[in-house]
């Protein structure tokens, strides 16, 4: 699909997403309000939509709610148009506590904070190898958290089974119990409390092991799309497939929408954050931003400060200079972001080669 010029004042979209349905809104460019419809979320709605408020003008933007859920199709139907999509967030509870709530509130009010510059975020555009790694990454992630719980209820099992049994397993590795367990024969008579707990953990263990060979298969298959997507990111010292995949993720298949490595740090959360008083002049660590993507880039600075000889020296210099080990990591963080950004926006012959770690505090 191409962009249209139409004939007819400026206006700015507003749309109000949910499940079922959208309410789109538009208003001009002095904030009057035009008309608001509702739309069902199909290909054709997302469609007429468009076709809705171009009749009211020309369109300059619209505001979405909910870009990276139920408004992700609609965010890629406008963009393929050629229309600015804009992600809005929700109104904060003060503004609904004094305009109330409903969905033709909440479309205008998306379509104002377009107008008005409160909301300039651009969307992850969700249509490339990035999108496919996340979406195996979600997958892989469960499986992880079902496998650390059926290892849990095996554990729990076998505190309170009998002893003849606790001392079959006693002293197993993981590996080598998963195995045993999933040999146990309980017989028929699963009545016997010692039947039933071996049937229990036999179902367990095989539940394990099937889960271990859905991880592998996905690995497997995540692995290759992340060195597709970053290649640079995965030669960073300490970045692999998992934390790759989790940086790629936040980022997203158009990481160029981030305007400078500061608005990386503020996604990733690793921004400093002034906290001073009086005569103390200090910053803290950024607790906001996505949290996945800062535990991914923590991940990197421990198996730095372990592994990476220059990390190590900067510790030790900066602990001599009086830092404490949370502000230390807060710098590696920090710097780390800065590779990370670059590995992810910038072509391969301009990357800029950290050798100060300095900078980074």
């Amino acid at each position: 699909m191409t962009s249209m010029t139409h004939d007819g004042p400026e206006i700015t979209g507003g749309v109000d997403t949910h499940g079922l349905t959208h309410h789109a809104a538009v208003i001009d460019s002095i904030g009057r309000h035009l008309a608001d419809r509702e739309f069902p979320t199909t290909i054709r709605g997302y469609r007429d939509l468009l076709d809705w408020m171009r009749v009211h003008g020309s369109l300059v933007a619209v505001g979405v709610e909910g870009t990276g859920a139920y408004g992700a199709e609609l965010a890629r139907v406008l963009t393929a148009a050629g229309v600015t999509v804009v992600d809005v967030d929700r109104p904060d509870r003060k503004i609904r506590r004094m305009k109330g709530k409903s969905d033709p509130v909440d479309a205008y009010a998306a379509a104002t904070a377009v107008l008005s510059g409160r909301a300039t975020g651009i969307p992850k555009s969700r249509d490339g190898v990035v999108e496919a790694v996340r979406v195996l990454r979600i997958v892989r992630r469960s499986a992880i958290k079902a496998r650390t719980q059926a290892m849990n209820q095996i554990r729990g099992l076998l505190v309170s089974a009998p002893a003849v049994l606790r001392e079959q397993v006693a002293r197993l590795e993981r590996a080598a119990l998963i195995r045993t367990l999933a040999r146990l024969r309980p017989g028929d008579d699963l009545a016997r409390p010692l039947a039933a707990t071996r049937a229990a953990l036999r179902r367990l263990a095989r539940r394990h092991q099937a889960l271990d060979e859905e991880i592998t298969e996905l690995d497997a298959q995540i692995g290759p799309l992340v060195k597709q997507a970053a290649p640079a990111l995965l030669e960073l010292f300490g970045v692999g497939p998992e934390t790759a995949g989790q940086l790629l993720a936040s980022a997203g298949d158009n990481p160029e929408r981030m305007r400078s490595e500061g608005a990386f740090a503020h996604l990733a959360g690793v921004a400093p954050i002034p906290a001073s008083s009086g005569r103390t002049h200090r910053h803290r660590l950024n607790r906001g931003g996505d949290r996945a993507a800062n535990n991914a880039l923590h991940t990197i600075v421990l198996v730095r400060m372990r592994y990476d000889e220059r990390t190590r020296a900067y510790v030790e210099r900066r602990t001599k200079e009086g830092l404490s080990r949370r502000d230390i990591t807060r710098c590696l963080k920090r710097f780390v972001a800065r590779e990370v950004y670059h590995a992810l926006t910038t072509a391969p012959t301009e990357r800029i080669t950290q050798t100060d770690l300095t900078p980074a505090a």
